[in-house]
């Protein structure tokens, strides 16, 4: 699916992603998560690989082909989703990557509930998509996070 000139939107589950793909993903998390934001923690937790969880990763065309510029991923926690790994490369930052990724992962969620960790900066991000706080605020790996959930939307008649 194409966003926006040069941009497109990969949804795919573990087995589905390109390996080139996969390793970009998993470096781009590493490079936010573990090195720039300094927090060192087990980002390969066995839950990408599950068949439930969906890979939402953005590719920017550029001269070698296409760049991972953002990637989240949606959980399946049984009776709700999760949105989780949010993250944009430096570069990609400050252009609307995050809404791109968030609405593809609000779609795949549908009328479920939704729950996520949000760092706290960014709770009024997520509260632009129906997200409210439901706990108190917490100390993650150094950096306060909020915990957020969308309520399960009515079933339609």
């Amino acid at each position: 699916m194409t966003t926006s000139p040069g941009i497109h939107v990969l949804t795919a589950t573990f087995d589905d992603l390109p390996a080139r793909t996969a390793y970009d993903v998993w470096r781009l998390r590493q490079q936010v998560f573990v090195i720039e934001q300094d927090c060192p923690y087990p980002d390969l937790d066995g839950r990408d690989l599950e068949p439930t969880t969906t890979h939402v990763v953005l590719l920017e065309d550029s001269a070698d082909g296409q760049a991972v510029v953002g990637t989240l991923r949606v959980l399946d926690d049984g009776d709700w989703a999760r949105i989780g790994r949010v993250v944009v490369a430096p570069a990609g930052r400050g252009r609307g990557l995050s809404g791109l990724m968030m609405d593809r992962a609000m779609e795949l969620c549908g009328d479920r509930e939704v729950r996520l960790d949000a760092q706290t900066g960014l709770a009024g991000l997520y509260g632009g998509y129906g997200f409210e706080v439901t706990g108190p605020e917490f100390d993650e790996d150094g950096i306060m996070h909020v915990p957020m959930s969308r309520a399960a939307r009515p079933a339609r008649p």
